[in-house]
């Protein structure tokens, strides 16, 4: 909240209080007009107007530092509004309290509300884990039954059961992204080693499409967290096998600390390229080929930030799709 100059809280302090002025003018225009149908002196009014007006304006004055004070106070109140104080300032006014225990009553009507959010929430991440781990079980027996014939028609549909194992992935990690969870370690890792895991999980898929893959090991280590890194360099590699046809090439490269992964696929169209990140946002291609759900790159987006890393895409269509994700930390001074 932008701190307001007092001179501007003055304007609304005598706007606040023009009918009180009016009133005082009325009253000394009707004493003036009763002393001349008297025949008095009218000046006896003019010099009662001046010396009220002058009491008036010191008595304004203390009253305006006070209001003043009180709204500083407010100021201090709404700035830390999420952590709104039990203790208000003491209410000046018959409105003002009203006003405050408006404010206490949508205070306890927040935090029921926030209770029953997270509890939903917890209900539903609980019931989407049950799911993920009962669904394991016959996507596993699957696997196995397809695995113990090597024919194209089993390996197409390993392809498919791949792509609904990555399916259930996403859906537990937007779940534990929205239920605000910390479930973070951050320390130092080897990003090769990372790379390899990400690159061996979706070899099959390199294989299976015909798409030449460009990766040559890097000695970096990086300040991340590696359960989700891993899992946003997967999300980028989906999206580059997903669009890129038999024969194209996906490369994996590091410059300093900025990992690029880049395809020769279909591209992005340029007036999609800067909502690509957005919730739910598909573009020309999602909406062309119809597998897209526009939340790869949200989740991708959404990991990087709770990561501190900064990722953004460069893309020409008809010649591919470059995802850039600067790694880099500013080093931490020990005291």
């Amino acid at each position: 909240m932008r701190r307001e100059p007092w001179y501007r809280l003055l304007l609304w302090y005598l706007r606040q209080y023009r009918l009180a002025a009016f009133c005082f003018l009325l009253f000394c225009g009707v004493f003036a007009m009763v002393f001349s149908l008297y025949e008095l002196q009218v000046q006896a009014v003019g010099y009662a107007a001046a010396l009220c007006a002058f009491l008036a304006a010191c008595i304004l004055a203390g009253h305006f530092a006070v209001c003043l004070r009180r709204h500083r106070s407010y100021e201090g109140v709404l700035r830390a509004l999420r952590a709104l104080p039990e203790e208000m300032p003491k209410p000046a006014s018959l409105p003002e309290r009203d006003l405050q225990e408006i404010a206490a009553g949508l205070r306890g009507l927040l935090r029921e509300a926030q209770t029953q959010r997270q509890r939903e929430r917890t209900e539903s991440l609980d019931y989407y884990t049950t799911w993920a781990h009962q669904i394991k079980t016959p996507v596993a027996a699957m696997r196995m039954m397809l695995e113990s014939e090597d024919t194209e028609e089993n390996r197409a549909l390993l392809a498919e059961l791949f792509r609904i194992e990555q399916y259930v992935e996403m859906v537990l990690s937007y779940q534990r992204l929205g239920n605000g969870s910390s479930d973070y370690v951050f320390r130092e890792y080897d990003l090769d080693g990372i790379l390899r895991q990400a690159v061996h999980k979706y070899a099959q898929q390199f294989v299976r499409r015909r798409i030449r893959l460009v990766y040559e090991p890097v000695s970096c280590r990086v300040l991340t967290d590696e359960k989700w890194l891993l899992f946003l360099v997967e999300q980028l590699l989906s999206n580059s096998v997903k669009y890129t046809p038999a024969g194209g090439t996906v490369r994996i490269s590091l410059s300093g600390k900025i990992l690029c992964i880049a395809d020769t696929g279909i591209g992005i169209a340029a007036e999609d390229l800067p909502r690509i990140f957005e919730k739910g946002f598909t573009g020309y291609n999602g909406r062309a080929e119809k597998k897209s759900t526009g939340l790869g790159l949200y989740l991708c987006k959404t990991v990087a930030a709770r990561l501190s890393h900064r990722i953004w895409a460069e893309s020409e269509p008809g010649k591919g799709t470059r995802v850039y994700l600067d790694l880099r930390t500013d080093p931490l001074a020990v005291e």
